[in-house]
């Protein structure tokens, strides 16, 4: 995989709708960096998959970015099968609520569909928690994804990417992530070239534990947290200095403005700026490589 082989992690942003995306779009077009253009299904349920792809095709045509619409957590079968009948380019099952054995039967057949579809499949050991539950020690343990168990889960189901837990949690961190480096780089050395490693809930983490995670291998790196934030802060900030303006398009700009900013930034973190043309995905074949 050239991400790996470069020493590089490509960006899944998350979006839900025309803005977001387009800002995501411009920051990759202005870095010449791939990305992933990662979509959940409440965000699905929001825009419509459809015009989600739509929005997504268009915008490769004409910035010419290389992207994969990958799938972000999808946790019912029938999340994947709408990814894929949509024109996804890759799609993850994340079955870790369930029990180990339950996990990797129900990731089987999501790789089945996935490999059967022609795209790559993404899958989940390890529970990741939000930054608003409250767990001891042990818990947090828990929930973290075995190195072990993480072979025997990528050997049997046959997935392309692995989400792991190591300390890592969606939404923002109360204080300073703490994250188990010994942990990846034990799994990332137990599954080799097996599957290529992710790491969710990246909002919040510091420059320096970003680039220690791609150093021990992870290729995948999700961005969602910030990106709402900017939004939020752009409008605000606008509303507030100009009360009387009504016109959408003038509210939204300074938003993606204030997105543009913040993906611009992960992908020269990431190392992917300047990536673009090492990387065929333009709507197909998979998580953008």
């Amino acid at each position: 995989m050239k991400a790996r082989d470069g020493g590089y992690a490509v960006g899944a942003f998350n979006t839900n709708n025309l803005e977001i995306t387009k800002a995501i779009f411009r920051a990759a077009s202005e870095e010449q960096s791939p990305i992933i253009l990662a979509v959940s299904p409440s965000a699905a349920k929001y825009a419509g998959m459809e015009n989600l792809v739509a929005m997504a095709r268009i915008a490769a045509e004409e910035t010419g970015v290389p992207v994969s619409v990958h799938l972000d957590h999808g946790t019912e079968f029938e999340h994947l099968v709408h990814a894929v009948r949509a024109g996804f380019s890759s799609i993850m099952f994340d079955g870790s609520k369930h029990p180990y054995e339950e996990n990797v039967r129900l990731t089987q057949e999501a790789v089945k569909l996935g490999h059967a579809a022609g795209i790559s499949v993404e899958g989940e050991l390890g529970r990741l928690v939000g930054t608003e539950d409250a767990i001891s020690v042990s818990e947090r343990e828990a929930s973290m994804t075995n190195p072990d168990q993480a072979l025997d889960y990528v050997e049997r189901t046959g997935i392309d990417a692995l989400a792991v837990s190591i300390g890592n949690a969606h939404g923002w961190y109360k204080g300073k992530p703490q994250l188990d480096f010994k942990r990846l780089e034990a799994i990332r050395n137990k599954i080799g070239d097996k599957a290529l490693l992710v790491l969710h809930g990246a909002s919040g983490i510091p420059d320096e534990d970003i680039r220690t995670a791609g150093s021990l291998g992870v290729t995948k790196i999700n961005i969602d947290t910030e990106i709402r934030d900017a939004f939020k802060r752009g409008i605000t900030q606008f509303i507030q200095e100009n009360p009387d303006v009504i016109d959408p398009r003038k509210l939204l700009k300074p938003a993606m403005d204030e997105m543009v900013k913040i993906v611009g930034g992960k992908i020269k973190l990431f190392g992917s700026a300047g990536k673009a043309t090492e990387t065929m995905a333009y709507m197909a074949g998979g998580v953008a490589e």
